[in-house]
């Protein structure tokens, strides 16, 4: 990989600006490789390459530019193509935040679509009814007629919605169950470490406010 291409992909993959001194930490070895004598050269070789990359994005070929920001450099949106950015970005449609039910239910429906209440609750073993509310809701699932058995339950599937909320082509992208099983535990996992710390500071608190009662007694 080139010197600029290298300095291009760090510079848009910073979330803040990225000096000068940091981006020659970064290449240092693959610059020394190509032929770089000494700290001197490898600095001026990078300085050069970036004032090529900054001049490269300032043509009217590119909608964003590389600016000098805080004394560093980043990626931004060029100032004549705010409001086009701005129109993009309120079409936008807010994150989905799922409660580990909600990612449970999904799932089951995803691997085993179309399927039923009652067999979703099997699965899970524990009522999905309201769960199914909410996916519904948020136009991850959608019914699909009725199965033929005693009762003829809904049958459920995953939508296009999901398809693209979770960037897939199509079902068959799923991952495997074992690797959803893992990141559902790992989910699961952090949010019961964040309830432990939650719960970890309110005693501290309370403890720090009984001391201060006592000293006042």
């Amino acid at each position: 990989m080139s010197l600029k291409a290298q300095l291009e992909a760090i510079i848009y993959a910073a979330e803040t600006p990225i000096t000068l001194e940091q981006l020659v930490q970064l290449v240092r070895e693959s610059v020394t490789a190509e032929g770089a004598a000494d700290e001197i050269e490898v600095k001026s070789r990078v300085r050069t390459t970036l004032e090529e990359l900054v001049s490269d994005y300032g043509s009217q070929d590119h909608g964003i530019e590389i600016r000098q920001v805080a004394g560093g450099y980043r990626m931004s949106t060029k100032p004549e193509q705010h409001e086009m950015v701005r129109s993009f970005a309120k079409s936008l449609k807010p994150p989905i935040r799922l409660s580990l039910p909600a990612l449970e239910t999904l799932a089951v429906i995803a691997y085993k679509q179309p399927a039923t209440v009652p067999e979703i609750n099997e699965i899970r073993g524990v009522d999905s009814g309201g769960v199914i509310a909410t996916l519904l809701d948020r136009k991850l699932i959608t019914t699909v007629g009725r199965k033929q058995v005693i009762g003829r339950p809904i049958l459920y599937k995953t939508t296009r919605e999901f398809l693209m909320r979770f960037g897939l082509k199509d079902v068959n992208e799923l991952p495997s169950m074992e690797e959803f099983e893992k990141l559902v535990a790992e989910s699961f996992q952090g949010e019961m470490i964040a309830a432990e710390e939650v719960v970890q500071a309110g005693e501290s608190a309370s403890e720090e406010i009984a001391e201060s009662a006592a000293q006042k007694e």
